[in-house]
């Protein structure tokens, strides 16, 4: 990235446009996990499925950082022009994503055991779901790694690699998916094989698409690989992730606990129009994980201009999206909720609170889109801080706006984090650009 003028739309939508496609087969392979065990006849395979995909969803998401902090840095690196260090980079993720598969299977009976303490269910359901899960385990490795290729590839902005990954993955799993369970009969343990199959599939594929980064020798060398500053600023960077992230997953669980209290048919509500936001997050993605790439390289390259460029573009067609997304959700959304919830008492609650998932893109937008932009430049400090701040702003509110407003005050709770996040990231993004400006000496670390 030399200049502002190489920045364009198409190589927005360029990086942007498979991403969003890869994240449309994710929901597909959710309900074709689900249909196949449903075919079995019985409501345990279904719920076995379920809790188990869940139990080890959450315990990979701890490692979700890996993700994000490997593109920012390798953006980074590559906008500096540092090849060694982009190839040491991905060394470092992948040392981390198979260490940390290895360390869940070293100690997935406590893990195991945790997660059925703090989440009950039925002997049947439980014995199935640990069949499912003692399988699937050990595709941790895999899964975790695919964190640090994912982020590889994304900040060298070949995220058609990234779809390529995803297709193999969830077009592999939903076959052997039929093929397990409906074909020999395998019932849970054929879902599990299946996705283990998948899972180290994908990895071996992002393995060979990364193969140039293994044709120099930064990649094997220890001074490179091990030097200590940088595995510091890695963990710095990882860690403040981490909070951030930890932070924004307990506004969400809050959400729904509060929303338990309003009664089933009000929880039942606010579950089907929270899938409108996982929508809004898919969609948003893609322009997100531009703004990381292209913000990166332009903080590596110490190119203010530029970086000005990557976060304006990528915004604008997140912002278009979020418009989009909106539109359809008024015209639509009555439609989509009268398909997912046959209970005509659910469906008029639902569409009661729908206003408010039309007004989320656009009030979120900003929050979003600054999220992909400050993982970009690393200015991680800043974003696990503000995140702090949000989540005081959301507590402080919702709990007042609950008593007085039900669930209401629930939902204007949750878009008033939206805005905290956004605006407090906007008022730190001055300083961002002026990071941009300073003479680069080393990894670039947030003052």
């Amino acid at each position: 990235m030399d200049n502002a003028a190489s920045l364009t739309h198409r190589r927005v939508l360029a990086i942007a446009t498979p991403i969003v496609i890869s994240n449309a087969t994710v929901p597909i392979l959710g309900i074709v996990d689900t249909g196949v065990v449903g075919q079995l006849g019985e409501a345990a395979p279904i719920g076995a499925v379920g809790i188990g995909a869940v139990i080890l969803s959450a315990i990979y998401w701890i490692f979700g950082f890996l993700r994000m902090g490997t593109t920012g840095l390798t953006s980074q690196a590559s906008g500096a022009r540092d090849t060694d260090e982009v190839q040491a980079l991905l060394s470092r993720a992948l040392l981390i994503g198979f260490a940390a598969g290895v360390v869940i299977i070293m100690t997935q009976v406590l893990l195991f055991r945790g997660a059925f303490l703090i989440s009950p269910a039925s002997a049947e359901v439980e014995g199935l779901a640990r069949d499912y899960m003692a399988i699937r385990v050990w595709s941790a490795p895999a899964t975790i790694a695919l964190y640090g290729i994912t982020g590889w590839l994304i900040a060298l902005e070949r995220t058609k690699a990234v779809l390529a990954i995803q297709v193999l993955m969830n077009g592999g799993n939903i076959i052997l998916d039929l093929v397990f369970v409906l074909g020999f009969d395998w019932g849970v343990q054929g879902v599990a094989w299946a996705t283990f199959i998948a899972e180290w599939s994908g990895a071996g594929l992002g393995l060979w698409l990364c193969r140039d980064a293994f044709q120099g020798q930064a990649w094997r060398s220890p001074l490179l690989v091990f030097d200590m500053a940088r595995i510091k600023h890695m963990a710095v960077v990882n860690t403040d992730i981490l909070i951030r992230s930890v932070l924004l997953q307990a506004i969400f669980v809050s959400f729904l606990f509060y929303g338990a209290d309003f009664g089933d048919v009000q929880l039942a509500a606010n579950q089907i129009l929270l899938q409108f936001l996982h929508v809004t997050a898919y969609a948003l993605d893609g322009f997100a994980f531009a703004a990381e790439a292209l913000v990166g390289q332009a903080m590596g390259s110490r190119a203010r201009q530029v970086l000005r460029r990557a976060a304006l573009l990528s915004s604008v067609w997140g912002g278009a999206i979020c418009i989009v997304l909106a539109v359809c959700f008024a015209l639509f959304g009555p439609v989509v909720i009268d398909l997912m919830a046959k209970s005509a008492e659910v469906q008029s609650v639902a569409r009661i609170y729908l206003p408010y998932m039309v007004a989320a893109p656009i009030v979120g937008v900003a929050a979003w889109m600054l999220d992909g932009i400050f993982i970009g430049a690393t200015r991680t400090q800043d974003m696990r801080n503000m995140m702090i701040l949000s989540a005081i702003i959301y507590f402080a509110s919702v709990i007042p706006l609950m008593a007085y407003f039900g669930n209401h005050g629930l939902w204007l709770g949750l878009l008033i984090s939206f805005v905290a996040r956004g605006a407090s990231l906007a008022w730190k993004y001055p300083a961002l650009e002026a990071q941009a400006d300073q003479k680069r000496s080393g990894p670039v670390t947030a003052p």
